[in-house]
């Protein structure tokens, strides 16, 4: 167990100094490139339903430092319900039926944009707000969809404030809390780390506030049912997380070859005061995002159509690039944006799999022409690549599995 559990001190692991879980967490932060940071209710929003704008405004100040770094930062922040009961008249604590949940997001949601975006414009810095269901993390043209969203957004520097659509979404529909849906959004937009900031410092073995003798735990390497046992309930409040969805959380996370740290966040900074030692525990990815993502797309999804690409095309995509319609000489199959097709040589070698951003009747329209011709020929402005290469897995040696996810295609000519 302790290959796969290191506890405060330093320990060995496997014969090597494992270091302890303070400079895990700073480095996972320095190493990061692209970091989901999720808020939760209970830090951005007091028990009177008012935002703790000095809190917001610190935490700005620290996703402006990471963006003078050169990284890119999505936010995803809890809060909309519980500032709209107060601006509704509503109960600021206690349950809410369905309807009221949705109505008080419906005004909570307008007052923490505003919010976000004061904070953020303090540091000339624009915000955008996603508001996501259930169905759009699990449908794949939705999720592509969402994804090229992430990316323009990113590109153009702007930061995304992203939260559940509480006023659409039903209990079918639901993801159910922040933490489950920030995994998700991880997941979705290709991010290195996740934060999940709390009330609690990281996972313990048994529940520090009510266990004098609970030990923190500073590195997870591997989600055990031991690791899931030591998760409680979640505390009675306006936040609706706890341990056990943070648990589920990294799951999600680390699957999608992003690590996540749980972090306590209720002082000011609590980015900066990761970076100088505030104790954190890191669930470690064991592969990279886009590693993690082609392994998916190889593995687990069925073809339902294939193209088939001329030789051109082929060394393209042997050199990372993405597959545009081009290099394409022939579609196969009944497929809709977002599904599986199979991606073949002229000689019927598979080259891989990949997600398509055309549906089979638009590739047949556009196969074999040049990307700028696609918007004359749809009718509509559409995506350059018939397969991005962050979708595409192949299954033959490609020259460079590095390139950064979430590009968009333009300089991919095939």
């Amino acid at each position: 167990m302790a290959a796969l559990i290191q506890h405060d001190e330093t320990q060995a692991s496997g014969g090597q100094a494992v270091q302890s879980g303070v400079s895990l967490a700073a480095q996972a932060v320095e190493k990061a490139k692209r970091l989901v940071i999720k808020v939760g209710s209970a830090l951005l929003v007091d028990g009177q339903g008012q935002i703790r704008q000095a809190w917001l405004d610190a935490l700005a100040d620290d996703v402006s430092a990471l963006l003078d770094q050169g990284k890119e930062v999505i936010l995803v922040s809890s809060g909309a319900i519980a500032v709209g009961r107060l601006h509704l008249g509503m109960p600021v604590s206690g349950d809410l039926r369905l309807g009221d949940k949705q109505a008080a997001a419906a005004t909570g949601q307008i007052r923490l944009a505003h919010a976000y975006q004061a904070a953020m414009a303090r540091h000339n810095r624009t915000v955008a707000q996603i508001l996501i269901t259930l169905e759009d993390t699990e449908e794949r043209q939705r999720h592509l969809n969402a994804r090229a969203t992430f990316a323009s957004l990113l590109k153009h520097q702007a930061v995304p404030v992203v939260n559940e659509n509480d006023t659409v979404a039903t209990a079918e529909i639901r993801v159910g809390d922040n933490d489950r849906l920030a995994a998700r959004v991880a997941s979705m937009a290709g991010a290195d780390l996740l934060i999940l900031f709390s009330d609690i410092d990281g996972l313990y073995t048994a529940n520090p506030r009510t266990h004098a003798q609970a030990s923190h735990i500073p590195l997870i390497q591997t989600i055990t049912p031991e690791i899931e046992a030591m998760a409680g309930k979640p505390l009675p409040g306006i936040s609706t997380g706890g341990m056990v969805t943070k648990i589920d959380a990294a799951k999600v996370a680390v699957q999608a070859g992003c690590s996540m740290l749980i972090a306590k966040g209720e002082g000011l900074h609590p980015v900066q005061a990761l970076l100088q030692g505030s104790l954190a525990s890191l669930f470690q990815a064991q592969a990279n995002p886009r590693k993690a993502r082609k392994a998916w797309i190889a593995g687990s999804l069925m073809p339902r159509g294939s193209l088939v690409v001329d030789a051109g095309a082929q060394r393209a995509l042997l050199q990372g690039r993405s597959l545009l319609p081009a290099g394409v000489v022939a579609v196969d199959g009944q497929f809709n944006e977002g599904d599986p097709v199979a991606v073949l040589n002229q000689g019927g070698q598979r080259l891989g799999v990949g997600l398509s951003a055309f549906s089979a009747a638009e590739a047949q329209r556009i196969q074999g022409q040049q990307s700028q011709d696609i918007a004359k020929i749809l009718g509509y402005q559409a995506r350059l690549a018939l397969i991005h290469r962050d979708d595409l897995a192949l299954t033959i040696a490609q020259a460079s599995d590095e390139a950064p996810a979430l590009t968009t295609p333009k300089e991919d000519a095939a």
